[in-house]
């Protein structure tokens, strides 16, 4: 009987856990102590785990929305993405600096991300059923077109061109404009050696706060619902075509501003080719957090993006002093990532 128990126990744990997230949460707890050993200091690898964590964490609670509304894990955050990027190098354009570029970059990024997450909204209620293949299509082509963007827009500001030739560079420096590390700075303060990025926590916490709000409110509850049982839903009344675009449209504003906050607290704006993959991993956390391809929690985004970003910024040092002259830490990123999307999507059927 106490064996029976003791079964049972463990199985309800893995059930509300998640075996992913008790998987990947003693994996990074392994790589810590390891870490320890080799006398890495753990000072510096929880204060980067904390910054990469806020850095990452709104364009992880992007998947939210889309999960719940039952259009799967959201594969083309690129798209919202892009929106943030061309809010930000128009603001830079327009000769912004600052807080002021901050916000103004805030601002038409959520009036982009509004019209372009209505159309792919538009878009997933044409081809229901096949929704994360043409989530990934849309935002890989989403990136090309944009590649394009750059090159032939007729950008003015000597801060983000070649020096020879149009377009615009690679790699924008933030420095130049006062908007690096903006956020991480305000209210900052140092605990042991170990530095608290508070304004761009404050920020990712608020967003959470603002979704979790959402989803308990009459529109929210109806795209949950919707999500859960289309059918019931439909007969009850609701409007699923409806939600599942509300749904999309604030995926899309949260990408957008989730890559702002990704880019202030990185130091540089990334163009190109740099959002092509950024999806993959925002997708990998909340699904270590706890998420399925079909529901999905405000809960399951916090702990997740703080276990993958933490086994990250772990794994790097720990793999260099073990396995020196390797990359051996980009290749196990890559396996827990796509591994745990692979997972993910072999229980989309059971799931919904």
């Amino acid at each position: 009987m106490v064996e029976v128990k003791e079964k049972h126990g463990f199985k309800d744990i893995v059930n509300k856990v998640g075996l992913p997230t008790l998987i990947i949460g003693s994996f990074w707890i392994i790589v810590l102590i390891i870490g320890g050993m080799l006398d890495i200091s753990m000072v510096t690898l929880m204060s980067d785990t904390i910054k990469r964590a806020g850095m990452n964490g709104i364009l992880v609670l992007a998947m939210v929305p889309s999960i719940q509304s039952g259009t799967g894990p959201n594969f083309a955050l690129p798209i919202g993405i892009e929106c943030g990027l061309f809010a930000m190098v128009l603001s830079v354009e327009f000769g912004f600096t600052g807080a002021s570029w901050l916000f103004v970059s805030a601002a038409m990024a959520i009036a982009f991300a509004i019209v372009t997450g209505y159309l792919y909204g538009k878009l997933l209620n044409s081809v229901k059923g096949s929704e994360m293949t043409i989530a990934t299509y849309t935002g890989f082509s989403s990136a090309a077109i944009m590649c394009l963007a750059w090159l032939m827009i007729p950008f003015s500001s000597p801060k983000m061109g070649w020096f020879m030739g149009k377009g615009l560079r690679e790699t924008i420096q933030l420095d130049a404009v006062g908007g690096a590390q903006i956020l991480s700075n305000f209210m900052s303060f140092t605990v042991k050696g170990m530095t608290i990025p508070t304004g761009m926590l404050l920020v990712f916490f608020l967003c959470c706060l603002i979704v979790w709000l959402y989803f308990r409110s009459k529109s929210g509850v109806a795209i949950s619902a919707g999500g859960i049982n289309p059918r019931f839903a439909q007969a009850s009344g609701i409007n699923i075509d409806r939600n599942r675009i509300k749904a999309n449209v604030l995926s899309n504003v949260l990408g957008a501003i989730g890559i702002i906050v990704y880019s202030q607290g990185y130091g540089y704006t990334q163009l190109y080719n740099a959002p092509l993959m950024m999806a993959f991993p925002a997708v990998a956390a909340i699904l270590i957090g706890g998420a399925t391809a079909s529901r999905a929690k405000v809960s399951h985004v916090i702990i997740g993006v703080f276990i993958f970003q933490g086994l990250l910024t772990t794994a790097l040092p720990v793999a260099n002093q073990l396995f020196e002259g390797t990359d051996l830490s980009e290749i196990m990123r890559m396996v827990i990532q796509n591994g745990i999307i692979l997972y993910a999507l072999t229980q989309v059927g059971g799931g919904k």
